[in-house]
């Protein structure tokens, strides 16, 4: 499985919408889909550092691991 995107959950948690997201950290609605699907293969730091900023919380908050063996 690996590395699980949590972005929506901290959206629903902070009750900010994919757009208002976009705009504060300066992503395209594209990319932050993309991201937000789990079908990102990569993530850059600064662009982790100001989800983490718009959405007031932790990287651990958005990204999650789980082993093959826990699905």
């Amino acid at each position: 499985m690996g590395i699980i995107v949590n972005v929506d959950v901290m959206l629903a948690k902070r009750k900010m919408s994919v757009t208002e997201l976009s705009e504060k950290v300066g992503i395209t609605m594209a990319n932050l889909s993309i991201l937000k699907n789990g079908k990102a293969k990569a993530i850059r730091f600064s662009t982790l550092d100001a989800i983490c900023k718009a959405l007031e919380c932790q990287p651990g908050d958005i990204l999650e691991y789980k082993s093959d063996e826990e699905v």
